[in-house]
């Protein structure tokens, strides 16, 4: 070997050695072990107020994973999304600004006992009514009083 192509060697050996030391101390733990986990079903209260668009949405695909991750077990799980606050006027009827949100919200309660309740008395402070609501979610005279009521009957509580 010429001594030109070994000092190439050399150097290209001593760049990676220093680029994984270098990594190393980066990252001293090592990197994140998956674990696969089986969930029961369990029954499930999620308290919704946000406004923001972006939060709802999260809010839903957690929802609809959670569902996923039970086996879809119609029988032994119960997910309940309690709407109060900020979040009352994405499910208005007058609120088309938000239609795929909602076709979104209404798809996971098709064939899941996955359910939507709202603040009957927050709404009709923002000047809603039943019948400015969306078909698919029912009122209910306060989410305060729901919540606890559904903690009492064995729902955890998500926020």
């Amino acid at each position: 070997m010429t001594t030109k192509l070994i000092l190439t060697i050399y150097i290209v050996l001593h760049i990676i050695f220093a680029v994984s030391v270098q990594a190393s101390e980066a990252i001293p733990w090592g990197v994140a072990e998956k674990s696969e986990a089986k969930y029961e079903p369990q029954k499930l209260l999620y308290d919704v107020t946000t406004g923001d668009e972006k939060d709802l949405q999260n809010i839903l695909n957690r929802v609809g994973l959670l569902y996923k991750l039970y086996d879809s077990d119609l029988l032994d799980s119960s997910i309940v999304v309690i709407i109060h606050g900020d979040a009352i006027p994405f499910f208005s009827t007058a609120n088309s600004a938000n239609l795929e949100l909602m076709k979104r919200a209404h798809s996971i309660t098709v064939g899941a006992p996955i359910e939507f309740r709202m603040c009957q008395a927050a709404a009709k402070v923002m000047g809603y009514k039943p019948k400015d609501i969306h078909g698919f979610v029912k009122m209910v005279p306060m989410a305060d009083a729901e919540i606890v009521k559904l903690q009492k009957e064995g729902y955890a509580y998500m926020k």
